[in-house]
Protein backbone atom coordinates (compact mmCIF):
# COMPACT_ATOMS: atom_id res chain seq x y z
CA UNK A 1 0.00 0.00 0.00
CA UNK A 2 2.88 2.36 0.68
CA UNK A 3 4.41 1.60 -2.58
CA UNK A 4 1.32 2.66 -4.27
CA UNK A 5 0.73 5.82 -2.26
CA UNK A 6 4.11 7.03 -3.40
CA UNK A 7 3.29 5.73 -7.03
CA UNK A 8 0.13 8.21 -7.00
CA UNK A 9 2.17 10.85 -5.28
CA UNK A 10 5.04 10.87 -7.36
CA UNK A 11 2.76 10.60 -10.89
CA UNK A 12 1.16 14.10 -9.16
CA UNK A 13 4.35 15.61 -8.72
CA UNK A 14 5.58 15.10 -11.85
CA UNK A 15 2.80 16.09 -13.70
CA UNK A 16 3.26 19.41 -11.73
CA UNK A 17 6.79 19.60 -12.70
CA UNK A 18 6.39 19.78 -16.51
CA UNK A 19 3.01 21.22 -16.43
CA UNK A 20 4.35 24.48 -15.32
CA UNK A 21 7.08 25.03 -17.17
CA UNK A 22 5.16 23.91 -20.35
CA UNK A 23 2.63 26.48 -19.66
CA UNK A 24 5.11 29.55 -19.35
CA UNK A 25 6.13 27.99 -22.49
CA UNK A 26 2.57 27.49 -24.58
CA UNK A 27 2.32 31.85 -23.48
CA UNK A 28 5.19 32.37 -24.82
CA UNK A 29 4.81 30.52 -28.20
CA UNK A 30 1.25 31.94 -28.65
CA UNK A 31 2.17 35.62 -27.99
CA UNK A 32 4.80 35.16 -30.97
CA UNK A 33 8.11 35.85 -28.35
CA UNK A 34 10.86 34.02 -28.97
CA UNK A 35 11.03 30.42 -27.53
CA UNK A 36 13.56 27.09 -28.37
CA UNK A 37 10.94 25.56 -30.89
CA UNK A 38 11.34 28.78 -33.33
CA UNK A 39 13.71 26.53 -35.87
CA UNK A 40 10.71 24.91 -36.68
CA UNK A 41 9.01 28.23 -38.41
CA UNK A 42 10.79 26.98 -41.90
CA UNK A 43 8.54 23.75 -41.64
CA UNK A 44 5.41 25.86 -41.16
CA UNK A 45 5.99 28.32 -43.43
CA UNK A 46 6.03 25.82 -45.94
CA UNK A 47 2.59 24.35 -44.91
CA UNK A 48 0.96 27.58 -45.16
CA UNK A 49 2.84 28.15 -48.25
CA UNK A 50 1.38 25.27 -49.71
CA UNK A 51 -2.23 25.65 -48.50
CA UNK A 52 -2.30 29.16 -49.65
CA UNK A 53 -2.90 30.63 -46.20
CA UNK A 54 -1.74 33.80 -44.44
CA UNK A 55 -0.66 33.11 -40.92
CA UNK A 56 -0.57 36.60 -39.77
CA UNK A 57 -4.31 37.23 -41.07
CA UNK A 58 -6.19 38.38 -38.15
CA UNK A 59 -9.39 36.94 -37.76
CA UNK A 60 -12.55 38.38 -35.83
CA UNK A 61 -14.29 36.07 -33.88
CA UNK A 62 -17.04 34.78 -36.47
CA UNK A 63 -14.15 34.20 -39.24
CA UNK A 64 -11.90 32.06 -36.66
CA UNK A 65 -15.33 30.25 -35.71
CA UNK A 66 -16.03 29.42 -39.45
CA UNK A 67 -12.18 28.38 -40.07
CA UNK A 68 -12.74 25.58 -37.44
CA UNK A 69 -15.85 24.42 -38.44
CA UNK A 70 -15.29 24.22 -41.83
CA UNK A 71 -11.99 21.87 -41.22
CA UNK A 72 -13.95 19.59 -39.01
CA UNK A 73 -16.37 19.42 -41.26
CA UNK A 74 -14.22 17.97 -44.29
CA UNK A 75 -12.54 15.31 -42.09
CA UNK A 76 -16.40 14.32 -41.04
CA UNK A 77 -16.92 13.55 -44.66
CA UNK A 78 -13.26 12.33 -45.32
CA UNK A 79 -13.19 9.83 -42.39
CA UNK A 80 -16.55 8.33 -42.55
CA UNK A 81 -16.11 6.77 -46.31
CA UNK A 82 -12.64 5.35 -45.61
CA UNK A 83 -13.70 3.55 -42.71
CA UNK A 84 -16.88 1.77 -44.40
CA UNK A 85 -13.67 1.12 -47.39
CA UNK A 86 -11.60 0.05 -44.32
CA UNK A 87 -11.19 -3.38 -45.69
CA UNK A 88 -10.50 -2.66 -49.28
CA UNK A 89 -7.50 -0.76 -48.10
CA UNK A 90 -4.00 -1.72 -47.51
CA UNK A 91 -2.01 -2.62 -44.00
CA UNK A 92 -5.16 -4.81 -43.24
CA UNK A 93 -2.83 -8.22 -41.99
CA UNK A 94 -5.79 -9.41 -39.88
CA UNK A 95 -8.62 -9.09 -42.22
CA UNK A 96 -10.64 -6.82 -40.27
CA UNK A 97 -14.02 -6.03 -42.00
CA UNK A 98 -15.48 -2.50 -42.98
CA UNK A 99 -17.45 -0.63 -40.57
CA UNK A 100 -21.46 -0.28 -40.72
CA UNK A 101 -23.10 2.67 -41.88
CA UNK A 102 -24.40 3.44 -38.23
CA UNK A 103 -21.10 2.60 -36.78
CA UNK A 104 -18.53 4.61 -38.81
CA UNK A 105 -21.25 7.75 -38.72
CA UNK A 106 -20.19 6.97 -34.51
CA UNK A 107 -16.97 6.41 -34.81
CA UNK A 108 -16.24 9.29 -37.29
CA UNK A 109 -17.54 12.20 -35.49
CA UNK A 110 -16.05 10.69 -32.15
CA UNK A 111 -12.79 11.07 -32.97
CA UNK A 112 -13.25 14.29 -35.12
CA UNK A 113 -14.69 15.49 -31.72
CA UNK A 114 -11.91 14.45 -29.33
CA UNK A 115 -13.99 12.08 -27.42
CA UNK A 116 -12.81 8.64 -29.31
CA UNK A 117 -15.96 6.81 -27.73
CA UNK A 118 -15.58 3.57 -28.99
CA UNK A 119 -18.44 1.16 -29.79
CA UNK A 120 -16.02 -1.29 -31.86
CA UNK A 121 -12.96 -3.39 -30.14
CA UNK A 122 -9.96 -1.71 -31.57
CA UNK A 123 -7.78 -4.23 -32.43
CA UNK A 124 -10.68 -5.94 -34.53
CA UNK A 125 -12.76 -3.21 -35.53
CA UNK A 126 -9.91 -1.14 -37.63
CA UNK A 127 -6.88 -1.71 -39.58
CA UNK A 128 -3.63 -0.41 -39.34
CA UNK A 129 -4.36 1.86 -41.94
CA UNK A 130 -6.80 3.64 -40.68
CA UNK A 131 -5.84 3.54 -36.90
CA UNK A 132 -3.00 5.94 -38.15
CA UNK A 133 -4.59 8.03 -41.04
CA UNK A 134 -8.00 8.24 -38.92
CA UNK A 135 -7.70 7.59 -35.63
CA UNK A 136 -3.99 8.49 -35.11
CA UNK A 137 -4.77 11.98 -37.77
CA UNK A 138 -7.41 13.09 -35.85
CA UNK A 139 -6.01 12.49 -32.27
CA UNK A 140 -3.81 15.29 -33.34
CA UNK A 141 -6.40 17.41 -35.27
CA UNK A 142 -9.17 17.18 -32.40
CA UNK A 143 -6.58 18.73 -29.62
CA UNK A 144 -4.86 21.01 -32.25
CA UNK A 145 -8.75 22.36 -32.73
CA UNK A 146 -9.91 22.45 -29.07
CA UNK A 147 -6.05 24.31 -27.84
CA UNK A 148 -6.67 26.77 -30.78
CA UNK A 149 -9.84 27.69 -29.94
CA UNK A 150 -8.91 28.71 -26.37
CA UNK A 151 -5.56 30.75 -27.56
CA UNK A 152 -8.77 32.50 -29.75
CA UNK A 153 -10.19 33.13 -26.10
CA UNK A 154 -6.58 34.09 -24.74
CA UNK A 155 -6.15 36.52 -27.19
CA UNK A 156 -9.61 38.36 -26.79
CA UNK A 157 -8.37 39.33 -23.50
CA UNK A 158 -4.46 40.21 -24.19
CA UNK A 159 -5.36 43.53 -25.52
CA UNK A 160 -7.47 46.32 -23.98
CA UNK A 161 -9.94 46.51 -26.99
CA UNK A 162 -9.65 44.30 -29.95
CA UNK A 163 -11.38 42.80 -32.61
CA UNK A 164 -8.50 40.40 -33.58
CA UNK A 165 -8.70 36.77 -31.71
CA UNK A 166 -5.52 35.65 -33.58
CA UNK A 167 -5.33 33.62 -36.59
CA UNK A 168 -7.01 30.06 -36.44
CA UNK A 169 -4.46 28.11 -38.50
CA UNK A 170 -1.22 29.77 -37.26
CA UNK A 171 -2.47 28.57 -33.59
CA UNK A 172 -3.72 25.02 -34.88
CA UNK A 173 -0.39 24.19 -36.94
CA UNK A 174 1.80 25.51 -34.14
CA UNK A 175 -0.28 23.17 -31.32
CA UNK A 176 0.88 20.44 -33.71
CA UNK A 177 4.25 21.14 -34.30
CA UNK A 178 5.51 22.67 -31.38
CA UNK A 179 3.67 20.87 -28.77
CA UNK A 180 2.00 17.49 -30.04
CA UNK A 181 4.25 16.30 -31.92
CA UNK A 182 7.25 16.53 -29.84
CA UNK A 183 5.94 15.23 -26.62
CA UNK A 184 4.35 11.82 -28.60
CA UNK A 185 7.76 11.47 -29.68
CA UNK A 186 9.33 11.23 -26.20
CA UNK A 187 6.26 9.35 -24.95
CA UNK A 188 6.32 6.81 -27.91
CA UNK A 189 9.80 6.41 -27.26
CA UNK A 190 9.60 5.42 -23.32
CA UNK A 191 5.96 3.24 -24.12
CA UNK A 192 7.94 1.37 -26.73
CA UNK A 193 10.96 0.43 -24.62
CA UNK A 194 8.52 -0.52 -21.87
CA UNK A 195 6.80 -3.23 -24.03
CA UNK A 196 3.99 -1.56 -26.17
CA UNK A 197 3.66 -2.49 -29.43
CA UNK A 198 4.80 -0.83 -32.19
CA UNK A 199 5.40 -3.43 -35.08
CA UNK A 200 3.35 -3.37 -38.09
CA UNK A 201 3.31 -7.20 -38.76
CA UNK A 202 -0.22 -9.10 -37.86
CA UNK A 203 -0.87 -11.32 -34.76
CA UNK A 204 1.09 -13.31 -33.02
CA UNK A 205 1.08 -16.58 -31.37
CA UNK A 206 2.01 -17.99 -27.93
CA UNK A 207 0.99 -20.91 -26.09
CA UNK A 208 -0.89 -20.55 -22.89
CA UNK A 209 -0.19 -22.48 -19.49
CA UNK A 210 -3.64 -24.24 -20.57
CA UNK A 211 -1.92 -25.86 -23.55
CA UNK A 212 -3.94 -23.51 -25.27
CA UNK A 213 -2.67 -21.13 -29.17
CA UNK A 214 -3.66 -18.37 -28.18
CA UNK A 215 -3.66 -15.06 -31.15
CA UNK A 216 -2.22 -11.68 -29.63
CA UNK A 217 -3.13 -8.69 -31.78
CA UNK A 218 -0.23 -6.88 -32.11
CA UNK A 219 0.74 -3.02 -34.49
CA UNK A 220 1.52 0.21 -34.04
CA UNK A 221 0.09 1.24 -30.26
CA UNK A 222 2.76 2.92 -28.76
CA UNK A 223 2.63 5.83 -31.34
CA UNK A 224 -1.12 6.05 -30.83
CA UNK A 225 -1.01 5.76 -26.96
CA UNK A 226 1.68 8.52 -26.65
CA UNK A 227 -1.00 10.93 -28.34
CA UNK A 228 -4.48 9.57 -27.29
CA UNK A 229 -3.54 10.63 -23.89
CA UNK A 230 -1.75 13.98 -24.54
CA UNK A 231 -4.52 15.05 -26.40
CA UNK A 232 -7.06 14.27 -23.92
CA UNK A 233 -8.54 12.09 -26.26
CA UNK A 234 -8.31 8.00 -24.70
CA UNK A 235 -9.47 5.95 -27.82
CA UNK A 236 -7.32 2.66 -26.73
CA UNK A 237 -5.71 0.56 -29.74
CA UNK A 238 -6.81 -2.35 -27.52
CA UNK A 239 -10.22 -2.85 -26.29
CA UNK A 240 -9.41 -2.86 -22.76
CA UNK A 241 -7.55 0.38 -23.31
CA UNK A 242 -4.50 0.96 -20.83
CA UNK A 243 -6.13 -2.06 -18.79
CA UNK A 244 -4.42 -4.19 -21.85
CA UNK A 245 -0.64 -5.34 -20.87
CA UNK A 246 0.05 -4.52 -24.37
CA UNK A 247 -1.19 -1.03 -23.83
CA UNK A 248 -0.01 -0.59 -20.70
CA UNK A 249 2.89 -2.93 -19.78
CA UNK A 250 3.93 -1.91 -16.03
CA UNK A 251 4.08 0.57 -13.92
CA UNK A 252 6.67 3.02 -15.67
CA UNK A 253 4.02 3.02 -18.71
CA UNK A 254 1.16 3.63 -16.06
CA UNK A 255 2.95 7.19 -14.34
CA UNK A 256 3.89 7.90 -18.06
CA UNK A 257 0.18 7.62 -19.15
CA UNK A 258 -1.29 9.31 -16.34
CA UNK A 259 1.26 12.20 -16.60
CA UNK A 260 0.85 12.32 -20.03
CA UNK A 261 -2.78 13.24 -20.28
CA UNK A 262 -3.02 16.10 -17.55
CA UNK A 263 -0.02 18.55 -18.70
CA UNK A 264 -1.68 20.21 -21.62
CA UNK A 265 -4.62 20.46 -19.12
CA UNK A 266 -2.59 22.04 -16.60
CA UNK A 267 -0.30 24.11 -18.96
CA UNK A 268 -3.06 25.73 -20.54
CA UNK A 269 -4.43 27.31 -17.23
CA UNK A 270 -0.90 28.75 -16.39
CA UNK A 271 -0.57 29.49 -19.60
CA UNK A 272 -3.95 31.85 -19.47
CA UNK A 273 -2.33 33.72 -16.82
CA UNK A 274 0.77 34.05 -18.41
CA UNK A 275 -0.95 34.89 -21.99
CA UNK A 276 -3.34 37.87 -20.60
CA UNK A 277 -0.38 39.14 -18.62
CA UNK A 278 -2.37 38.54 -15.30
CA UNK A 279 -1.02 35.78 -13.72
CA UNK A 280 -2.79 35.83 -10.31
CA UNK A 281 -5.96 35.01 -12.34
CA UNK A 282 -4.28 32.45 -13.95
CA UNK A 283 -3.45 30.73 -10.61
CA UNK A 284 -6.68 31.28 -8.66
CA UNK A 285 -8.46 29.69 -11.52
CA UNK A 286 -5.87 26.80 -11.46
CA UNK A 287 -5.97 26.46 -7.78
CA UNK A 288 -9.75 26.29 -7.40
CA UNK A 289 -9.97 23.22 -10.83
CA UNK A 290 -7.04 22.00 -7.75
CA UNK A 291 -9.45 22.01 -5.43
CA UNK A 292 -12.54 20.44 -7.09
CA UNK A 293 -10.19 17.65 -8.49
CA UNK A 294 -9.03 17.11 -5.16
CA UNK A 295 -12.76 16.89 -3.84
CA UNK A 296 -13.50 14.00 -6.49
CA UNK A 297 -9.94 12.18 -6.00
CA UNK A 298 -10.52 11.65 -2.16
CA UNK A 299 -13.92 10.25 -1.69
CA UNK A 300 -13.12 7.76 -5.01
CA UNK A 301 -10.02 6.48 -3.25
CA UNK A 302 -11.29 5.94 -0.21
CA UNK A 303 -14.76 4.52 -1.97
CA UNK A 304 -11.93 1.34 -3.58
CA UNK A 305 -10.00 1.11 -0.70
CA UNK A 306 -12.86 0.01 1.32
CA UNK A 307 -13.85 -2.46 -0.83
CA UNK A 308 -17.05 -4.22 -1.28
CA UNK A 309 -19.21 -4.39 1.01
CA UNK A 310 -21.03 -7.41 -0.45
CA UNK A 311 -17.77 -9.49 -0.15
CA UNK A 312 -17.71 -8.48 3.39
CA UNK A 313 -20.40 -9.84 4.52
CA UNK A 314 -19.37 -13.56 2.67
CA UNK A 315 -16.38 -13.25 5.19
CA UNK A 316 -14.41 -12.08 2.53
CA UNK A 317 -11.09 -10.10 3.04
CA UNK A 318 -10.38 -6.95 1.18
CA UNK A 319 -6.89 -6.15 2.45
CA UNK A 320 -5.79 -4.69 -1.00
CA UNK A 321 -9.25 -3.01 -1.46
CA UNK A 322 -11.87 -4.03 -3.95
CA UNK A 323 -10.33 -5.32 -6.75
CA UNK A 324 -13.10 -6.84 -8.95
CA UNK A 325 -11.92 -5.30 -12.92
CA UNK A 326 -8.74 -3.95 -11.82
CA UNK A 327 -5.19 -4.87 -12.97
CA UNK A 328 -3.21 -6.63 -10.33
CA UNK A 329 0.71 -5.11 -11.83
CA UNK A 330 -1.56 -1.64 -10.72
CA UNK A 331 -3.50 -1.61 -7.85
CA UNK A 332 -6.95 -0.16 -6.92
CA UNK A 333 -5.53 3.02 -5.64
CA UNK A 334 -3.56 4.07 -8.91
CA UNK A 335 -6.91 2.87 -10.75
CA UNK A 336 -8.97 5.22 -8.79
CA UNK A 337 -6.60 8.13 -8.96
CA UNK A 338 -6.45 7.56 -13.15
CA UNK A 339 -10.24 7.15 -12.32
CA UNK A 340 -10.23 10.37 -11.82
CA UNK A 341 -7.90 12.57 -13.76
CA UNK A 342 -9.54 10.27 -16.97
CA UNK A 343 -13.06 11.66 -16.37
CA UNK A 344 -12.41 15.44 -14.81
CA UNK A 345 -10.09 15.86 -18.56
CA UNK A 346 -11.65 14.92 -21.65
CA UNK A 347 -9.04 11.67 -22.16
CA UNK A 348 -11.47 8.10 -21.22
CA UNK A 349 -8.80 6.30 -20.99
CA UNK A 350 -9.06 3.29 -18.75
CA UNK A 351 -6.13 1.50 -16.58
CA UNK A 352 -9.30 -0.77 -14.78
CA UNK A 353 -13.25 -1.17 -15.91
CA UNK A 354 -15.33 1.62 -14.36
CA UNK A 355 -18.59 -1.20 -14.65
CA UNK A 356 -16.64 -2.46 -12.02
CA UNK A 357 -16.00 0.29 -9.61
CA UNK A 358 -17.62 0.68 -6.26
CA UNK A 359 -21.01 2.57 -6.84
CA UNK A 360 -20.23 5.96 -5.21
CA UNK A 361 -16.96 5.99 -7.89
CA UNK A 362 -18.87 5.81 -10.59
CA UNK A 363 -20.67 8.97 -9.25
CA UNK A 364 -17.86 10.83 -9.06
CA UNK A 365 -16.88 9.77 -12.13
CA UNK A 366 -20.56 10.96 -13.61
CA UNK A 367 -20.37 14.13 -11.87
CA UNK A 368 -16.42 14.62 -13.28
CA UNK A 369 -17.50 14.39 -16.82
CA UNK A 370 -20.83 15.93 -15.79
CA UNK A 371 -18.76 19.53 -14.33
CA UNK A 372 -16.20 19.21 -17.51
CA UNK A 373 -14.60 22.38 -15.86
CA UNK A 374 -11.54 20.81 -13.64
CA UNK A 375 -8.63 21.34 -16.45
CA UNK A 376 -10.93 19.77 -18.76
CA UNK A 377 -9.75 18.36 -22.13
CA UNK A 378 -7.25 20.17 -24.54
CA UNK A 379 -7.77 23.88 -24.46
CA UNK A 380 -11.80 23.08 -23.89
CA UNK A 381 -11.58 22.92 -19.82
CA UNK A 382 -10.32 26.65 -19.70
CA UNK A 383 -13.67 27.16 -22.11
CA UNK A 384 -15.69 25.68 -19.75
CA UNK A 385 -14.76 27.48 -16.88
CA UNK A 386 -15.29 30.39 -18.82
CA UNK A 387 -18.56 29.73 -18.98
CA UNK A 388 -18.94 29.38 -15.42
CA UNK A 389 -16.53 32.32 -14.76
CA UNK A 390 -19.04 34.90 -16.47
CA UNK A 391 -21.97 33.61 -14.38
CA UNK A 392 -20.15 33.90 -11.49
CA UNK A 393 -19.49 37.23 -12.43
CA UNK A 394 -23.32 38.13 -13.45
CA UNK A 395 -24.21 36.40 -9.52
CA UNK A 396 -21.91 38.48 -8.10
CA UNK A 397 -22.44 41.16 -9.84
CA UNK A 398 -26.38 41.43 -8.55
CA UNK A 399 -25.31 40.27 -5.14
CA UNK A 400 -23.10 43.47 -4.63
CA UNK A 401 -24.96 45.94 -6.88
CA UNK A 402 -22.36 45.94 -9.09
CA UNK A 403 -22.54 46.20 -13.03
CA UNK A 404 -21.00 43.28 -13.97
CA UNK A 405 -17.38 43.40 -15.51
CA UNK A 406 -14.48 40.78 -16.61
CA UNK A 407 -10.85 41.97 -17.79
CA UNK A 408 -12.59 45.33 -17.97
CA UNK A 409 -15.09 44.81 -20.07
CA UNK A 410 -18.77 45.24 -18.95
CA UNK A 411 -20.89 41.16 -19.36
CA UNK A 412 -24.63 42.21 -20.73
CA UNK A 413 -27.55 40.63 -21.37
CA UNK A 414 -26.37 38.73 -25.08
CA UNK A 415 -23.36 37.49 -23.07
CA UNK A 416 -24.99 36.23 -20.21
CA UNK A 417 -27.72 34.79 -22.65
CA UNK A 418 -25.22 32.58 -24.43
CA UNK A 419 -23.51 31.39 -21.08
CA UNK A 420 -26.76 30.46 -19.49
CA UNK A 421 -27.76 28.45 -22.74
CA UNK A 422 -24.52 26.47 -23.00
CA UNK A 423 -24.95 25.87 -18.92
CA UNK A 424 -28.51 24.42 -19.64
CA UNK A 425 -26.97 22.08 -23.06
CA UNK A 426 -25.03 20.06 -21.08
CA UNK A 427 -28.18 18.85 -18.86
CA UNK A 428 -30.51 18.81 -21.57
CA UNK A 429 -28.37 16.53 -23.95
CA UNK A 430 -27.55 14.27 -20.91
CA UNK A 431 -30.99 14.06 -19.20
CA UNK A 432 -32.50 13.52 -22.42
CA UNK A 433 -30.73 11.39 -23.87
CA UNK A 434 -30.60 8.55 -21.27
CA UNK A 435 -34.76 9.58 -20.53
CA UNK A 436 -35.13 8.44 -24.41
CA UNK A 437 -33.25 5.30 -24.01
CA UNK A 438 -34.70 4.54 -20.64
CA UNK A 439 -38.11 4.92 -22.02
CA UNK A 440 -37.22 2.57 -25.50
CA UNK A 441 -35.78 0.06 -22.82
CA UNK A 442 -38.39 -0.21 -21.15
CA UNK A 443 -41.77 0.40 -23.44
CA UNK A 444 -39.97 -1.44 -26.51
CA UNK A 445 -37.50 -4.26 -24.95
CA UNK A 446 -38.88 -6.80 -27.71
CA UNK A 447 -38.99 -4.54 -30.77
CA UNK A 448 -37.74 -6.25 -34.07
CA UNK A 449 -34.45 -5.05 -33.98
CA UNK A 450 -30.91 -6.06 -35.39
CA UNK A 451 -30.28 -5.64 -31.41
CA UNK A 452 -33.38 -5.90 -29.20
CA UNK A 453 -33.39 -3.11 -25.90
CA UNK A 454 -34.17 -5.39 -23.95
CA UNK A 455 -30.66 -7.03 -24.57
CA UNK A 456 -29.03 -3.67 -24.05
CA UNK A 457 -28.10 -4.06 -20.55
CA UNK A 458 -25.91 -7.05 -18.62
CA UNK A 459 -26.79 -5.52 -14.90
CA UNK A 460 -30.46 -4.08 -14.81
CA UNK A 461 -32.16 -2.10 -12.07
CA UNK A 462 -29.76 0.89 -10.47
CA UNK A 463 -26.79 -0.41 -11.64
CA UNK A 464 -28.31 -0.67 -15.26
CA UNK A 465 -29.45 3.16 -15.41
CA UNK A 466 -26.16 4.53 -14.58
CA UNK A 467 -24.62 2.58 -17.46
CA UNK A 468 -27.27 4.35 -20.04
CA UNK A 469 -26.36 7.72 -18.08
CA UNK A 470 -22.80 6.84 -18.08
CA UNK A 471 -23.20 6.62 -22.18
CA UNK A 472 -24.63 9.56 -22.55
CA UNK A 473 -22.91 11.79 -20.20
CA UNK A 474 -19.57 10.45 -21.44
CA UNK A 475 -20.67 11.09 -25.14
CA UNK A 476 -21.60 14.57 -23.73
CA UNK A 477 -18.43 15.74 -22.46
CA UNK A 478 -16.54 14.29 -25.07
CA UNK A 479 -14.75 11.89 -22.88
CA UNK A 480 -15.18 8.63 -24.16
CA UNK A 481 -14.57 6.19 -21.58
CA UNK A 482 -17.39 3.54 -20.14
CA UNK A 483 -19.67 1.52 -18.17
CA UNK A 484 -18.96 -1.56 -20.42
CA UNK A 485 -21.97 -3.38 -19.63
CA UNK A 486 -23.86 -1.23 -21.90
CA UNK A 487 -24.04 -3.36 -25.24
CA UNK A 488 -23.78 0.27 -27.44
CA UNK A 489 -22.88 -0.96 -30.83
CA UNK A 490 -26.64 -0.83 -32.07
CA UNK A 491 -27.95 1.43 -34.18
CA UNK A 492 -29.84 3.25 -31.31
CA UNK A 493 -26.89 4.17 -29.59
CA UNK A 494 -24.59 5.03 -32.49
CA UNK A 495 -26.96 7.16 -34.18
CA UNK A 496 -28.54 9.01 -30.61
CA UNK A 497 -24.39 9.37 -29.29
CA UNK A 498 -23.57 10.54 -32.23
CA UNK A 499 -26.06 13.88 -32.34
CA UNK A 500 -24.92 14.21 -28.55
CA UNK A 501 -21.53 13.95 -29.42
CA UNK A 502 -21.48 16.69 -32.01
CA UNK A 503 -23.40 19.02 -30.02
CA UNK A 504 -21.78 18.71 -27.06
CA UNK A 505 -18.58 19.43 -28.58
CA UNK A 506 -18.80 22.31 -30.89
CA UNK A 507 -21.77 24.68 -29.03
CA UNK A 508 -19.37 24.71 -25.96
CA UNK A 509 -16.96 25.73 -28.30
CA UNK A 510 -18.63 28.32 -29.97
CA UNK A 511 -20.21 29.76 -27.20
CA UNK A 512 -17.19 30.78 -24.99
CA UNK A 513 -15.05 32.16 -27.95
CA UNK A 514 -18.32 33.78 -29.33
CA UNK A 515 -18.56 35.36 -25.64
CA UNK A 516 -15.19 36.27 -25.75
CA UNK A 517 -15.06 38.34 -29.08
CA UNK A 518 -17.69 40.66 -27.74
CA UNK A 519 -16.47 41.31 -24.89
CA UNK A 520 -13.05 42.05 -26.19
CA UNK A 521 -14.57 44.62 -28.72
CA UNK A 522 -16.50 46.44 -26.13
CA UNK A 523 -14.78 49.54 -24.79
CA UNK A 524 -12.15 49.09 -22.05
CA UNK A 525 -13.46 50.24 -18.44
CA UNK A 526 -9.73 50.65 -16.33
CA UNK A 527 -9.99 49.13 -12.67
CA UNK A 528 -11.95 51.15 -10.08
CA UNK A 529 -12.57 50.79 -6.22
CA UNK A 530 -15.82 49.57 -7.56
CA UNK A 531 -14.79 46.86 -9.56
CA UNK A 532 -15.49 44.10 -8.56
CA UNK A 533 -12.01 41.96 -9.33
CA UNK A 534 -11.90 38.50 -10.79
CA UNK A 535 -8.46 37.55 -9.84
CA UNK A 536 -9.28 36.92 -5.93
CA UNK A 537 -9.24 33.89 -3.75
CA UNK A 538 -12.67 35.11 -2.26
CA UNK A 539 -14.07 35.12 -6.15
CA UNK A 540 -12.34 31.63 -6.99
CA UNK A 541 -14.47 30.43 -4.46
CA UNK A 542 -17.76 31.71 -5.17
CA UNK A 543 -17.23 30.35 -8.99
CA UNK A 544 -15.86 27.15 -7.70
CA UNK A 545 -19.27 27.20 -5.59
CA UNK A 546 -21.23 28.50 -8.66
CA UNK A 547 -19.92 25.21 -10.51
CA UNK A 548 -20.73 22.81 -7.40
CA UNK A 549 -24.57 24.59 -7.47
CA UNK A 550 -25.34 24.42 -10.86
CA UNK A 551 -24.29 20.99 -11.27
CA UNK A 552 -25.99 19.46 -7.97
CA UNK A 553 -29.63 21.27 -9.02
CA UNK A 554 -29.09 20.03 -12.70
CA UNK A 555 -27.58 16.29 -12.19
CA UNK A 556 -28.63 15.21 -8.30
CA UNK A 557 -31.82 13.55 -9.55
CA UNK A 558 -30.54 10.87 -12.01
CA UNK A 559 -27.41 10.93 -9.68
CA UNK A 560 -29.85 9.81 -7.31
CA UNK A 561 -31.25 7.21 -9.36
CA UNK A 562 -28.48 5.29 -10.64
CA UNK A 563 -24.95 5.37 -8.37
CA UNK A 564 -26.55 6.45 -4.97
CA UNK A 565 -29.49 4.31 -5.24
CA UNK A 566 -27.20 1.59 -6.05
CA UNK A 567 -24.85 2.38 -3.28
CA UNK A 568 -27.70 2.13 -0.39
CA UNK A 569 -29.18 -0.78 -1.23
CA UNK A 570 -25.95 -2.50 -1.03
CA UNK A 571 -26.01 -1.58 2.62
Amino acid sequence: MNSEILGVVASFLITLLIAIPLGKYLAKMFAGERVWTDFLKPLESGLFKLAGIRPGEPMDWKQFLKAMLTINLLWLVYGFFVLIYQDKLPFNPDGNPGMTTDLAFNTIISFVVNCDLQHYSGESGLTYLTQQIIVMFLMFTSAATGIAAAVGLFKAFRDKTTTNLGNFWDFFVKVITRLLLPLSFVVAIILAFNGATASYKGKDQFISLQGDTVNVSRGPAAQMIAIKHLGTNGGGWYGANSAHPLENPNYITNITEIVSQMIVPMAMIIGFGYFIRRKKLGWVIFAMMMVGMFMLLIPTISSELGGNPALTKLGITQTTGAMEGKEVRIGPLATGYWSTLTTIVSTGSVNGMHDSTMPLTGAWQLLGMMINGFFGGCGVGILNYFIYLIIAVFISGLMVGRTPEFLGHKVEAREVKIAAMITLLSPFLIMAGTALAAFVFNNYGDADWAVKPANWLNNPGYHGFSEMLYEMTSANANNGSGFEGLGDNNIFWNVATGFVLILGRFLPIIGPVAIAGMLAKKKYIPESAGTLKTDTFTFGVMTLAVILVLNALSYFPALALGPIAEYFSMK
